[in-house]
């Protein structure tokens, strides 16, 4: 799929980024038919600035083909529980998205396809999943574009992979490098997926560890090394944990023997063959006329265009 293929890979978390647009944007940014279009050019700025600011060789906008995987959902029914909108008993459930935005997505879809810029998105898994196979596979380095923090775990310096965190708009980013994780949270890439499963998440509905907070999470992990070493500490009655921990770790057994599964992304998605350079020319130029024309999508795309072609 992408061995042997060098260069600079950018792996766009594309969601978390027409997110942040359609809250940054105002929504008086319209097509000319009225339908706000805010997200749409909001998430073309933010790929001219990037592509701009950190100059990738190649570019992959991944997709929430299921954004709440029934595998995860089985190993913790909570899990984003509370984002549902409506369950289905065949496909993906439908997600909570504000009411302007969803009619958005399909016309950034449409967008992206026209700009021959790379979207992927693999049935039963989450852009997340995809991004940590897309950067299993690289030879080169990699930058993740998320404001999504669970992505820190494929943090790795060795490899070159970093993650760059939108602090404002995409203007100002956290490059985030394993100094970046030890200073904050104590742990390099692979310790924050065990960080995150003690500590929980209440955004995705993982309960984490009752009583064991980030502090107390990152404290234990420097003491015993990972999830297994903390875990197996429960068991060894000379270990470091005061009582209260010990019970604490014993009681969520069930919950830690799944939760590593649900909190990892996936590293063995099945990604299709796709050509993951950064285009230098539209891949259809007369159906971005035309869609540009539709949604007035104006400087935005022009400006993207430009640095495409440049």
């Amino acid at each position: 799929m992408m061995r042997g293929v060098t260069g600079r890979l950018m792996l766009l978390d594309t969601a978390s980024l027409y997110f942040r647009a359609y809250f940054g944007v105002p929504d008086s940014v319209k097509a000319p038919d009225g339908t706000p279009v805010n997200a749409v050019r909001g998430l073309l700025d933010f790929i001219d600035r990037l592509v701009k600011d950190h100059r990738p060789d190649r570019l992959v906008a991944c997709m929430d083909a299921d954004w709440r995987p029934k595998w995860r959902v089985e190993l913790i029914p909570t899990y984003k529980a509370h984002r549902v909108a409506e369950e289905h008993a065949q496909g993906p459930d439908a997600e909570e998205v504000p009411d302007t935005l969803s009619p958005q997505v399909p016309v950034i879809e449409e967008v992206l396809d026209a700009l021959g810029i790379a979207r992927v998105g693999v049935a039963q898994y989450e852009a997340d999943d995809v991004i940590g196979t897309f950067t299993a596979h690289a030879e080169g380095p990699v930058d993740i574009v998320t404001g999504d923090r669970d992505l820190y775990q494929l943090v790795d310096d060795a490899r070159g992979v970093r993650v760059l965190y939108p602090l404002k708009g995409v203007g100002t980013l956290q490059l985030t490098d394993e100094a970046v994780l030890r200073e904050k949270y104590g742990v390099d890439g692979r310790g924050y997926a065990d960080l995150a499963l003690l500590r929980g998440d209440p955004s995705d509905g993982l309960p984490g560890v009752p009583g064991i907070g980030e502090k107390t999470a990152a404290k234990l992990l420097a003491e015993f090394g990972d999830l297994a070493g903390i875990m197996a500490a429960v068991d060894d009655p000379r270990a470091r944990l005061t009582p209260s921990q010990r019970k604490r770790l014993d009681e969520a057994r069930p919950y830690v023997a799944v939760a590593a599964k649900v909190v990892r992304v996936a590293a063995d998605v099945p990604l299709p063959d796709i050509d993951t350079a950064l285009p230098r020319a539209p891949r259809d130029p007369a159906g971005l006329d035309v869609l540009a024309v539709r949604w007035g999508l104006g400087g935005s795309l022009q400006r993207l265009l430009a640095t495409l072609t440049a």
